[in-house]
């Protein structure tokens, strides 16, 4: 009894399936949404010994192949993203955000939720984290007014940093 009723059943959706599927068969394909997709960029030096306990950049050499960690935080402070960057030889980082989702468009916009933090230096001879720009505590995001736009892509870009490890071998002479 119960088979039959299932058979039943199948002949009457089987020629409904047939028809929606013919009826989306014609329509055109959905166009296709662009996405938009957070950059964060910035660079990372190697603070001078001259100006050691300061934010002071000058004389500060770039790093290249240093690593810097992008975190962003949800609304309820979990973490929601978060990405390992590398420099290129200028000391320049240009991290791509890929599957960064905002579950609250306000609250978790990247200008309130995410920051950059130093992570490593290559030079053993500066690696040690200076908190320049926020480095250490995480450096805050500024809009810099510059969107990257391309064919079904666009690109927010928001400036970080610069960052600074400092060096591990500072002469007192020098500081001071």
């Amino acid at each position: 009894m119960a088979n039959k009723q299932f058979v039943t059943i199948i002949s009457l959706l089987l020629p409904l399936a047939f028809l929606a599927a013919a009826a989306t068969a014609n329509e055109p394909p959905a166009k296709q949404d662009k996405t938009a997709t957070v950059v964060v960029e910035g660079k990372v030096y190697c603070q001078s010994c001259k100006y050691f306990g300061s934010w002071s950049l000058a004389n500060a050499e770039p790093i290249p192949a240093a690593k810097v960690g992008v975190i962003c935080k949800n609304h309820k402070k979990r973490v929601s993203y978060y990405g390992a960057f590398e420099t290129d030889k200028d000391g320049y980082f240009y991290a791509e955000l890929k599957d960064f989702k905002m579950t609250h468009y306000l609250l978790d916009h990247p200008l309130h939720s995410c920051h950059v933090k130093l992570v490593s230096s290559p030079f053993e001879s500066c690696n040690l984290l200076s908190n320049v720009n926020n480095g250490i505590n995480g450096s805050p995001l500024r809009f810099e007014n510059k969107v990257l736009y391309g064919k079904n892509y666009h690109a927010v870009v928001y400036g970080s940093g610069p960052l600074a490890f400092r060096p591990s071998n500072c002469d007192p002479e020098i500081t001071h």
